[in-house]
């Protein structure tokens, strides 16, 4: 009977891209673990099976210069390339092998296919359950029972990993070879850099010779335990339960601090170790991952930048126009003054504008020229406000001054100590706290949103006008979240309150980068005697967008429907609280709804419904960013799969353990848990 090893190869590994090519003492992985298994006297050909992606070409050339078959087949079903190179190479018996275990045992090989024979099984390994260190990891199984395995109705996860469905369907005779020992929890594997590190340090220490045996290393643990520790900490077959998106996120973390670009957006504010972390494709208010499952977004659209969903036609079909004529040149772009015209005709108290690509940069441009404007560096603050310095500079000496701004305990580590005492936090509906910075300091500026989680109170926004006027100080509001949610503009119009300056982004472009400073003429020209500048300010998929977007929310009065959709939500969400007597607390404008359990395990309940809407087809939380594409057909749904988690938190708030039901840790709740 033919006996072949095919081992399996690409070089798109997602936790280690180009593995199988990474060089060990001069060296290819994969040349290393062809050598080592050439030294089986039990197979009859070696045969490598990868993928038909290009990207594999350096691996095709290599095998072919060393002589060794190698095959292409489908990229995501292996289960189909590892069966059609075992017929077109007519074996009988197979050994699987994958390309990331150049430790692997040739004596070991050998001992596992006499097993088979001995066992007279259909498949045999060395894993289920392991008791050889990870990357020894053998498979053998007859021909046979892979042809009978291909007539089977094989899942999605069965094509991918080739096996499964023989160890556990019961449909074939199953043979294992255990060690006597189990050692199961050394890492010998190449699946991170970090486990790469550790096969390095193996064979360095062996070098030149690349034939020494599993003991051999075994006993090198023992001696020179230091060499294996780097990977200590990773999981074994991690990787087997783990979704494209989930690898990719680790391996971001090594490279990129933090993992992402913004907080808000890091996977352990939703689900650590499950969350899918990346997209593919985005439409309406649908969000397909990396392996191309669709998820229904009831969580946060985006960071709220898409009230008319993803992908919206008109926008994109504008885009798209301007990318086929240029996004750039040494000239302006036009769409800049079309936007200035229209954000400046929505808010007639307004004359100038000013235009950038993130809020951050809109609340620093706005300071900078408050400044300039009133020559007074100190500012009273009420919100959140970005990352710049100015801002965060209102922590130093006291971590806790922006507690109630969405950054409690956050060390402003960075920031210049000379700023500190120029940015003075005030509570919103607190006018008595604003009056006193207003007296004690010489206060040129109050910035502030002008809603977040409660509307004003007692004309508090009416005495802040008056109070900045009556000083003059300049009065800027903050409408980067909450602009174009409940009026088509700032929100200031529904409260009758005109500011000196006000800010807009999120919601201005529907998922483009845009962010608008407004402000009247005589404050804003005092952007002419500072430096306020930026190349990429200039670029013209901005403007386009945010004029295309507001022409879509205005013929279709996107600010009312996505009111009355959150208002729904958020009479939902207390429906189920009063279904189950759970008690809950709601925050947010309608469009930005929310809610919290008033519970001491509030943080748990909201990753066990992120846990178990995933499952349904979910992205949720214990909050809605709401867009025109959440239907009442959606919502409906939504609340129809939410009720049964609902119910789960009840027998926990009876005395059932929540930690018994979730699958990993609890999900962070905000900047004082940034790693």
């Amino acid at each position: 009977m033919k006996t072949i090893a095919i081992v399996q190869a690409r070089m798109g590994s997602t936790r280690l891209p180009n593995k199988v090519m990474k060089r060990i003492n001069g060296l290819p992985v994969i040349e290393i673990l062809i050598s080592r298994l050439k030294r089986s006297s039990c197979l009859d050909g070696i045969v490598i099976a990868t993928s038909i992606n290009p990207n594999n070409l350096p691996l095709i050339e290599h095998a072919q210069s060393l002589n060794i078959p190698i095959e292409q087949g489908s990229e995501d079903d292996v289960f189909d390339r590892f069966l059609q190179t075992a017929r077109k190479h007519q074996a009988d018996i197979v050994v699987r092998v994958t390309a990331d275990c150049p430790l692997i045992d040739a004596r070991l090989i050998d001992t596992a296919i006499e097993r088979f024979h001995a066992l007279g099984v259909d498949y045999l390994s060395n894993g289920a359950p392991p008791t050889y260190p990870d990357g020894l990891d053998v498979e053998v199984m007859s021909r046979a029972a892979l042809e009978k395995a291909a007539s089977a109705n094989l899942t999605t996860f069965d094509r991918e990993h080739v096996t499964p469905y023989l160890r556990k369907s019961g449909n074939f005779k199953i043979g294992v070879l255990s060690n006597p020992i189990d050692y199961s929890s050394h890492r010998w594997t190449v699946d991170e850099q970090v486990d790469f590190e550790v096969v390095t340090n193996v064979f360095k220490h062996f070098s030149p010779n690349i034939h020494f045996g599993w003991e051999e290393i075994l006993e090198l643990s023992r001696i020179k335990p230091e060499l294996f520790t780097a990977n200590q900490n990773l999981i074994r077959n991690e990787g087997a339960t783990m979704g494209t998106g989930q690898k990719l996120w680790k391996r971001a973390k090594q490279i990129i601090p933090g993992g992402n670009m913004l907080l808000s957006k890091r996977s352990e504010m939703f689900l650590p170790e499950q969350w899918p972390s990346y997209f593919s494709k985005s439409k309406g208010c649908t969000v397909w991952d990396l392996d191309g499952k669709a998820y229904t977004d009831m969580s946060i659209m985006g960071i709220g930048t898409n009230t008319l969903g993803y992908g919206h036609p008109e926008v994109d079909a504008a885009v798209m126009q301007t990318i086929q004529n240029g996004n750039m040149s040494t000239l302006n772009c036009p769409e800049e003054v079309y936007l200035a015209e229209k954000l400046l005709a929505l808010h007639p108290w307004a004359d100038m504008a000013r235009f950038a690509r993130s809020g951050g940069e809109a609340n620093a441009i706005a300071i900078r020229i408050a400044r300039a404007a009133t020559g007074k560096d100190k500012i009273a603050v009420c919100g959140y406000h970005g990352w710049h310095d100015w801002y965060l500079s209102a922590n130093l000496g006291d971590e806790q001054n922006l507690a109630g701004h969405l950054l409690p305990g956050l060390n402003p580590a960075g920031v210049p100590q000379n700023l500190r005492g120029t940015v003075f936090p005030f509570n919103y509906n607190r006018y008595d706290e604003l009056e006193k910075l207003v007296t004690d300091h010489e206060i040129g500026v109050i910035k502030m949103e002008v809603i977040r989680n409660t509307g004003p109170e007692d004309n508090f926004l009416h005495k802040v006008r008056e109070l900045a006027t009556r000083k003059g100080i300049v009065l800027i509001f903050d409408e980067c979240t909450s602009g174009f949610r409940e009026t088509f503009g700032g929100i200031h119009l529904k409260y009758g309150v005109e500011p000196d300056m006000a800010m807009f982004g999120k919601a201005l472009g529907n998922g483009y980068a845009i962010t608008a400073t407004i402000g009247r003429r005589e404050i804003m020209e005092a952007a002419q005697s500072t430096f306020i500048s930026s190349t990429f300010w200039t670029e013209r998929v901005g403007p386009t967008a945010a004029v295309k977007t507001l022409e879509v929310m205005e013929k279709v009065k996107s600010w009312e429907s996505i009111t009355s959709t959150g208002l729904q939500i958020k009479k939902g969400w207390q429906q189920l609280a009063d279904k189950h007597d759970l008690p809950i607390d709601h925050w947010g404008i309608p469009a930005l709804t929310g809610f919290s359990f008033l519970s001491d395990r509030a943080l748990e309940y909201k990753t066990l419904i992120t846990q178990e809407m995933l499952e349904k087809g979910y992205l949720a939380g214990n909050s809605v960013y709401v867009c025109t594409e959440h239907t009442p057909e959606i919502v409906e749904a939504y609340f129809h799969n939410l009720d049964p988690i609902f119910a789960l938190i009840k027998e926990c708030e009876e005395g059932r353990d929540v930690s018994s039901l979730l699958k990993g840790p609890v999900c962070h709740a905000g900047f004082k848990r940034l790693n």
